[in-house]
């Protein structure tokens, strides 16, 4: 399977002002420009934090959600232009394991109709004794055994285990090429999660299963998947091999993602560098590279705007406390207008205060973080008769690059880009 620069975006609903006169409202791209080829019998882990694009991805791929662009390309087929009556034949060959196994499962359905039922809607079976014994073969190969005592009983019956089990066996009765895994770990008890990773391993050896697995977790992303792609807003930062990415992550991303793994030695102190800030809103994404306003090692082309500015004003109140704020937040208010990607802030002197006291913010700011990564992206500061005006130098847009067995898009690893002192 490969994915040819897969757009998913979603549009927010306008107000009824903007849909009267004909305004559309924000739009969330959710996955924006993804390329990977899936090779049969990997597993591809799709990592990120929550709102990356993930699930969303996985689900594209199975025709879940339609892509607003891009291929899909499975064989010869496009499956982002297929019809769904097309997309349903192929249910059978590509097939999801969802997040959640108590919301997956009927709970008025036993296990032999749930896990059944594919059998009947693809017309796999010609009567009830041969779906009984697909059946019994699915829920052996989960290790549900002995597979009659599990036929009558309804999820109610079952622990989060047995039910993630049932889910997989029904996700498998069809004879699949393509399982898409979506953190399908994350809701059982940690006693569980490695004998379902496992079982999933041995059912891939069995089977020739290909696993698009997605997590937060980069240990279980370690033990489970060959190759790894990190995500965020939408994008892939860094696809490679799993040993290479963990062994020698390229993107600050992924050595933050990195940095963020629990240390079960309760002795040993690990240096955590974590991304500063939260995640930026997926509709309005920060200009040029969409993780410089959290990096610690951005510098002039990764995409500074305006609004990076009250994050850094922000931070610094943060610092020094309410009666900063209270003194410096008026001076800037100016900002809380400024939109998305705009490259130049003019900051007016509000009434009662001094063009001086606006410039000697300024002033006092870089010189209390002069390491601040945004201070890279200033062009210039000037003022006239009643502003402070800053111009941000311009932005690029970071493309994936190869370094060694590995693609990363950062600009750090650009030998056009790269700062001189790294």
């Amino acid at each position: 399977m490969e994915m040819r620069d897969l757009k998913v975006h979603f549009d927010l609903r306008a107000s009824a002002l903007a849909r009267l006169i004909g305004g559309g409202g924000e739009t969330v791209k959710a996955v924006d420009g993804v390329n990977i080829t899936l090779r049969r019998g990997e597993v591809l882990g799709l990592v990120g934090e929550s709102g990356s694009g993930k699930t969303t991805l996985g689900r594209a791929l199975l025709g879940l959600v339609r892509p607003t662009s891009g291929q899909i390309m499975y064989g010869e087929q496009d499956l982002a232009k297929l019809p769904q009556r097309h997309l349903r034949l192929l249910r059978r060959r590509l097939q999801m394991v969802f997040q959640d196994p108590h919301a997956a499962l009927n709970p008025a359905m036993d296990l032999r109709t749930a896990i059944g039922h594919p059998l009947r809607i693809h017309g796999l079976v010609s009567n009830k004794d041969e779906a009984r014994a697909r059946v019994v073969d699915a829920l052996e190969r989960v290790g549900l055994t002995p597979a009659k005592q599990f036929l009558d009983k309804l999820p109610a019956e079952l622990s989060g285990g047995q039910k993630q089990r049932a889910v997989i066996a029904r996700a498998i009765i069809c004879g699949p090429e393509l399982l898409v895994a979506d953190e399908p770990i994350s809701m059982l008890d940690m006693s569980v999660r490695a004998k379902i990773l496992e079982l999933m391993l041995d059912l891939k050896r069995e089977l020739d299963l290909t696993y698009v697995y997605i997590t937060h977790d980069l240990a279980t992303a370690k033990f489970f998947c060959d190759r790894v792609a990190i995500m965020y807003l939408g994008r892939v930062v860094e696809i490679g091999p799993t040993e290479e990415i963990f062994a020698d992550p390229k993107h600050p991303y992924t050595r933050a993602l990195l940095g963020a793994v629990p240390d079960p030695d309760p002795e040993r102190q690990v240096p955590r560098d974590l991304p500063r800030g939260e995640i930026p809103d997926a509709a309005a994404p920060p200009h040029g590279c969409a993780f410089h306003p959290r990096c610690p090692l951005a510098f002039e082309p990764c995409g500074w705007e305006a609004r990076d500015l009250r994050a850094m004003f922000e931070r610094r109140w943060i610092q020094f406390g309410e009666d900063m704020l209270s003194k410096e937040e008026p001076l800037v208010s100016s900002l809380n207008d400024v939109g998305p990607g705009e490259k130049v802030a003019r900051l007016r002197v509000p009434s009662g205060r001094q063009l001086s006291e606006l410039t000697q913010l300024f002033d006092e700011a870089r010189a209390e973080t002069p390491d601040d990564p945004l201070w890279r992206g200033v062009e210039s500061i000037d003022s006239d008769d009643d502003a402070v005006v800053v111009r941000f130098r311009t932005g690029i847009d970071p493309g994936l690059l190869r370094q060694n067995d590995v693609d990363v898009a950062c600009h750090l690893h650009d030998p056009s880009l790269r700062p001189v002192a790294q």
